[in-house]
């Protein structure tokens, strides 16, 4: 939201006070005097200054090759270092790239990336998933640190990560990253943004802009550049749990996983019944969550550029066809129609929440014209737009509200109303719908006549299936360590 914490060498997990911002003022003026799109920086400068050495290189590759333990990698021949020692890059990067991404130009892009620094540092993410270089090359570099290679230990302390793809994508890796802390295997590397998707909102709002430049073969160097020099800041993180009744999600997004740990707290009061036997699903996300329309006109959108790729040939087409596709679906239309499922949630759906520093839950009335309800955590939605609006401090205090930030364990929850409401919002004519601030959210979604909700989260929206008789639980809260970001402005 407003500028996130700055934060130096540390990488200990913490909680930022609420204008933590200002705590690092002068190292962010000290940054901001240098203008990065004027630094020129040489092939040979760049590589030096990123590119892991060759042995390391091919053992961190054949380790995810192999799909194998660390230690057969570390104990291979490729792994010894040079008999003369090894010099450590500064800032050594590994860069992931969605080829789906930037208009279907991220094989271009791949290939322009592994041609300035090293094909076995740019992974493709249709090859190979975030989490098995987690396991296994990251694995490799801990295991030879182990064993005493101190080139090794180094790169794995220094280690950044550059992420070329979109929204989804980025929170993708950054849940990857976060089970570093769950297996305490600290540090865990901060991460850069390449913007290559259609909102580019986590993009935006960490100074890496909404779109990557025309001009993108000159620009993928500066950006490694900055990905290795720019200071980095902290982003909450949110766990969001599914409870089901039986079935299942089709084609759920990358960032939501089955998962059998599935409670449901019946000290709240629930509207609906209880499902005998549930399934569920778990995720994580970094900017906001939404259900209703907002969703439903996504995962058309998502649909169509998969059936038919050749339309989406970049953001600004695809900008014109998610437009065009939210005027089919009724967005503009509710009044006009008979049909349940484009009523409002408020039908439907029962909202407690928890403020911060509380442990009692608190029902919140959801407003009859809303028809769809978003979970911000950012200053940027819907291609950097700021529903949640620029708040005047007596407005604050009435509604007992705090200015928003990226780090302050809260979530900012809004509604948009029809096609028309959602318009000016997002021209930012109008602020949304306020409805609360919360530290953690329980949803009790009831199906009714209802078949299906359209829920997203992060960009990557998916269709819940809701069932007649029983309910369907919801809930988020903050995940205990915050995710790195690294500051691209």
């Amino acid at each position: 939201m407003d500028s996130p914490s700055w934060i130096g060498d540390s990488l200990t997990a913490r909680m930022i006070p609420r204008h933590s911002s200002l705590d690092s003022f002068g190292a962010m003026k000290v940054y901001q005097l240098v203008n990065l799109a004027s630094i020129r920086v040489s092939k040979a400068e760049l590589r030096q200054r990123v590119m892991l050495p060759k042995y390391l290189r091919l053992a961190i590759h054949d380790c995810i090759l192999r799909k194998d333990d660390s230690s057969a990698a570390s104990s291979s021949s490729s792994a010894a270092p040079p008999s003369d020692g090894c010099q450590t890059p500064e800032v050594p990067l590994m860069v992931f790239v969605n080829p789906k991404s930037g208009g279907r130009q991220g094989p271009l892009i791949k290939e322009r990336l592994q041609n300035l620094i090293s094909k076995d540092q740019v992974f493709d993410l249709t090859e190979v998933k975030p989490n098995e270089f987690i396991r296994y090359g990251l694995g490799c570099l801990e295991a030879l640190a182990a064993q005493g290679d101190e080139c090794a230990k180094e790169i794995r302390e220094k280690m950044r990560i550059v992420v070329a793809g979109g929204d989804g994508t980025v929170g993708w890796v950054l849940g990857c990253l976060g089970e570093l802390n769950v297996q305490n295997r600290q540090p865990v590397p901060p991460v850069s943004i390449m913007p290559l998707g259609t909102g580019n909102d986590l993009s935006r709002s960490f100074g890496w802009g909404g779109s990557f430049p025309f001009a993108w073969k000159s620009a993928i160097k500066r950006t490694l550049h900055r990905a290795s020099i720019a200071p980095i800041s902290r982003l909450d993180s949110w766990n969001i749990l599914i409870t089901m009744p039986c079935g299942e999600i089709v084609d759920p997004p990358y960032s939501l996983k089955t998962t059998q740990e599935c409670f449901i707290d019946q000290s709240l009061e629930i509207e609906g019944e209880l499902p005998p036997t549930t399934n569920g699903y778990e995720g994580v996300f970094y900017n906001y969550f939404s259900i209703g329309m907002d969703a439903q006109v996504a995962y058309g959108f998502h649909h169509l550029r998969n059936e038919k790729p050749y339309l989406a040939n970049g953001p600004i087409a695809n900008k014109i066809i998610y437009s065009g596709y939210g005027c089919s679906q009724g967005w503009f239309m509710t009044h006009c129609t008979n049909d349940p499922g484009l009523r409002g949630l408020k039908n439907i759906m029962t909202l407690h929440i928890k403020k911060l520093d509380s442990s009692e839950w608190e029902k919140v009335p959801v407003p009859k014209s809303v028809r769809a309800v978003v979970a911000l955590n950012l200053h940027s939605y819907g291609s950097g737009r700021n529903p949640w609006g620029n708040l005047k401090q007596d407005y604050l205090e009435k509604r007992g509200f705090v200015e928003a930030q990226a780090d302050d364990g809260l979530l900012e929850i809004f509604g948009l109303k029809q096609g028309w409401h959602a318009s000016f919002v997002m021209v930012e004519l109008i602020s949304a719908k306020h409805i609360a601030q919360a530290a953690a959210i329980r949803l009790e979604i009831r199906g009714g006549e209802w078949k299906d909700a359209f829920m997203q989260m992060d960009g990557e929206p998916w269709k819940q299936p809701m069932n007649k008789d029983y309910a369907t639980f919801v809930d988020i809260k903050r995940v205990p360590h915050q995710s790195l970001i690294v500051k691209g402005d």
